[in-house]
This record gives C-alpha cells, structure tokens and sequence, in this order.
C-alpha cells in the first residue's frame, strides 16, 4: 500500500491591534470588543466639515445648505427654535441620516468611505440616554462601553463619582429620576473616550450645578484636543475662545 505523504503548511497568526488611540470602536454592536486602552496622551490634530448640506423630512426641507467646520480644541454649538433641524443636523454628522445633497469630512476624508473608522472617532449622545431601563448603571456602562473598548472597574467607578452617579451605581435604569439618568450617560461618554462629541441637549434635566459640570467636561475635552458639536439652548460655562455658534431657521 502506497503511503499518502500530506504536507502540512503552517502559517503564524498575528493579532492584529487597533493602534487608533481613542474610542476603537463602531457605533453599532456587531463589531467584537476592542483591546484599546483609554486615552492618556494629547489627541491628535483634527477636523469635521460639512459642506452644503441638504436634507428633506417627507415634503420639509429641514437642512438647507448647512456648512459648518470644527477643529481641534472647538466647540459648536447649534441653536434654533423647535423644529429648526438640531438634531437632524446631528444625526447627519453622525452618519445616521444621509443628505440628499452634500458631504461631510473628517480628517480630509469623506465619511462615508470609511464609516466604520469615522465611528470609531465619535460618541453621540441623543436626546434620551442611551441606556437599558432594565439594566444597573453600573451593567449600562459595561455594556456600552465594553464593547468599544476594556472597561476597568476602577475607571467606571471613577467617573460614575465624577458625576455623582455612584450612589445609585447599582440600581436599576428604570428606578432612576431623568436627571440622574443624564449623569450616568455623561460618564459614559467620558469612558468612551472618543476625539468627537456630538452631545443633542447634554444638559436636559441637569440643575444649575450639573449644568456647569457639562461646561466643565467639554472644555477638559476641548484642552485634550477633541472636538464638540452640541446642541443646545442656554449658554455653555467655557471659555469663548473655543466655542463658535451656529444657528438654524424653521422657516
């Protein structure tokens, strides 16, 4: 019996790691957990752009002609009445929404040509909290989190104190107030640890003191280097050198 000689080729594997630096994820779940660790450096230079962005909402033109750029180290915030177009206008630079006309760049590069690396850049924060009413703040943020990037317990239970929010770290979402709510979505956002924040009225059932508080964390954002684009209505407690305005019509 003739014997079958079978050559065996083996090939080295190597982990491939994501050397981006910050939030290494994309905004949806299907993507496996990252193995980046938080931020500790100076985020680098960059820019979101939009240029002549247009947008309808059945027969309503809501964004017409929008142009916009925010570097390192800025803050934008957008005003308007009700209905103006806000958080259209946010869910479009965040590539929920498609414009029938116009483009949007970060870093010089349209973002729809890499979609899955823009979002790894970016946390948005809607109007509503992003959080499972069923869950704990504490499971909310290891959820949220983890899959973007390796949660440590001591970071989240930093930021939760941060914000106030470790008294009621283990209660479930459902059982808290709106406000305390609000609180345990900021610390994610600051686990989260991305260059680009697109925050849709961050301050929405804060009290005068976790107002400033949000004025605090987006100018400590602005000094790493990351950019914000916010909407809201009454005025952020930063410096005026690094805030610009932007305001949309309903007509």
């Amino acid at each position: 019996m003739s014997r079958l000689a079978v050559s065996i080729k083996t090939q080295s594997l190597t982990l491939r790691v994501d050397t981006r630096a910050y939030g290494a994820k994309l905004l949806n779940l299907r993507d496996s957990r990252a193995i980046v660790p938080p931020p500790t450096e100076p985020m680098p230079e960059r820019r979101l752009q939009a240029e002549n962005l247009h947008l309808w909402r059945g027969d309503r033109h809501v964004l017409r002609g929008v142009r916009l750029c925010v570097n390192s180290g800025e803050c934008l915030q957008i005003t308007g009445g009700n209905g103006a177009g806000k958080t259209t206008l946010l869910r479009t630079l965040s590539g929920l929404m498609y414009p029938e006309e116009g483009t949007i760049t970060w870093g010089g590069e349209n973002i729809r040509r890499d979609l899955q690396a823009f979002h790894a850049d970016l946390a948005y924060i809607g109007h509503e909290p992003p959080l499972k009413p069923d869950l704990t703040a504490e499971e909310n943020l290891r959820y949220w989190v983890g899959v973007r990037r390796k949660l440590a317990t001591h970071d989240m239970n930093r930021e939760l104190g941060r914000l106030g929010a470790d008294q009621w770290g283990n209660r479930p979402i459902r059982t808290l107030s709106a406000g305390q709510k609000r609180r345990v979505a900021l610390a994610g956002l600051l686990l989260i640890a991305a260059p680009l924040w697109l925050l849709d009225e961050p301050t929405t059932n804060l009290d005068a003191e976790g107002q400033r508080l949000v004025g605090t964390l987006i100018e400590e954002h602005l000094a790493r280097g990351g950019l914000a684009v916010a909407a809201i209505h009454h005025e952020l407690t930063i410096s005026p050198a690094v805030i610009r305005r932007l305001e949309l019509s309903s007509k």
